[in-house]
Parts: structure tokens; C-alpha cells; sequence
């Protein structure tokens, strides 16, 4: 199975993330969570020309300020392997648009555990939030999406995120 490259970036305005609540789209893992904006790589991209392409489609925002914070890396049982470039971002220009993706909102970031999103990202908010510098975290998950390991920076992490 051949793994993938994809950047996922969440852009901070007024102590709020802009997040996507993935809803248009039938076939996809995503659906129903709500997620950061991103995607895969295209040929000959580097993680910041899939960042600000995939930002500028999926909100039509231009990136001015941006900060990568970690590489993620997704195991799924039966979908291969998944690494994420994962960004933070402070400025940017534009409008936003809609999405065909799904709907975009701000979130204000002590609410955005409380949404249906995945197990694992707890974890990198979490990481977000205490100003971690750096991190790489691999997020492993069963068939039925559920978490079942999490690795941070080469050491096992609880997955009882109760």
C-alpha cells in the first residue's frame, strides 16, 4: 500500500481556529469531523506549495504568516500509511469562501475538543496549546477508527483521552 504526503493547517484568528466540518463529500474518512484545512501533495510540491495551494482552494485565503509544528503520522488498518505536515497559521488576506468540501467556521480553540474530531487530534491541540515547539506524532488506528497507539517523539502515550 502506498503512503501518502498531506499538510492540514489551522489558521488562529481571535483565539479561534478556522475549521472544516467535512460534510459534502460521501466517500471520505473524514466525514462528519471537523478538521483543519489541507490536503494531499501534488506532484513536485513541497509541504508549503500544498499549504498555501490547498489553503487558497479550500477558503480562499491567501497564507502571510505561517509556522509548521509538527509531522503526523497516520496508520490506518486497511488504508495504509498517512504523513502530515501540520501548520499553524496567524495571517493571511482575503475573503473567505465557501468550501466544496464542506463548512468552514470559527471555532474558538477551548471548543474544539468538544466537536466530533478525531481521537488523536486531542492529542496535537493539546501539544498546540502548551507551545510545543516540534513534535512528531504517529496516531495509529484500527478499521473502525479507533485510536489504538499514540507515539509522541519516539515515546508511548496513554490513548484513555477521557
Amino acid at each position: 500500500m502506498q503512503s501518502k504526503l498531506t499538510t492540514l493547517c489551522y489558521i488562529e484568528k481571535d483565539d479561534s481556529y478556522l475549521m472544516l466540518h467535512r460534510v459534502r463529500k460521501e466517500k471520505d474518512i473524514n466525514k462528519d469531523k471537523w478538521i483543519g484545512v489541507g490536503g494531499h501533495f501534488e506532484a513536485e510540491e513541497s509541504p508549503e506549495d500544498c499549504l498555501l495551494r490547498e489553503v487558497r482552494e479550500e477558503t480562499g485565503l491567501e497564507l502571510t504568516s505561517w509556522r509548521l509544528r509538527g509531522i503526523v503520522t497516520f496508520s490506518f488498518e486497511g488504508f495504509g500509511t498517512e504523513y502530515m505536515f501540520l501548520y499553524t497559521a496567524d495571517g493571511f488576506e482575503g475573503v473567505l469562501t465557501d468550501c466544496d468540501e464542506g463548512t468552514l467556521e470559527w471555532v474558538e480553540k477551548a471548543k474544539v475538543c468538544q466537536l466530533p474530531i478525531w481521537e488523536g487530534d486531542k492529542i496535537f491541540f493539546r501539544l498546540l496549546e502548551e507551545g510545543r515547539e516540534f513534535f512528531s506524532l504517529k496516531l495509529c488506528y484500527d478499521k473502525d477508527c479507533g485510536l489504538q497507539e499514540a507515539v509522541l517523539d519516539g515515546s508511548p502515550l496513554s490513548t484513555d483521552l477521557g
